[in-house]
């Protein structure tokens, strides 16, 4: 059984990348163009809107592998830096905090900045395997 698994956990961390992405642009769209229907419309430039820039573009190019390495570093800092602005003030507490999400984030994008994007992605067109 092990072996087959371990056939599978490349194609699994293209699956993971993808679906991270999906959920993750969704953030960025919501405070970009208000879909998903939200009252959190930031001011364009803000620290809010840059985030949801990035949240939404970086998600794209995560959710095709394009350029995964480098977006992934860069959306995983992202989170951490939103973490320790917005959620750790309120609260020790991740869950009472509300930056469980962030956390996550910040760690799923940290793997796959070394894991790289899996054979699902644009990238590993690009790349010829070695």
């Amino acid at each position: 059984m092990t072996g087959t698994l371990t056939r599978f956990a490349p194609v699994m961390l293209s699956v993971l990348r993808i679906m991270a992405s999906l959920i993750f642009i969704a953030h960025g769209t919501q405070k970009l163009f208000g879909f998903p229907a939200t009252d959190q419309m930031p001011a364009a430039f803000s620290l809010m809107w840059i985030g949801g820039v990035l949240e939404c573009f970086g998600g794209i190019l995560l959710a095709i592998g394009l350029f995964t390495r480098p977006v992934a570093f860069i959306l995983s800092g992202m989170m951490a830096v939103a973490y320790f602005m917005f959620h750790a003030p309120q609260n020790f507490f991740p869950t009472l905090n509300g930056g469980d999400a962030a956390i996550l984030y910040c760690f799923v994008f940290l793997y796959i900045f070394f894991a790289g994007p899996g054979p699902i992605s644009v990238d590993a067109r690009r790349t010829p395997a070695t």
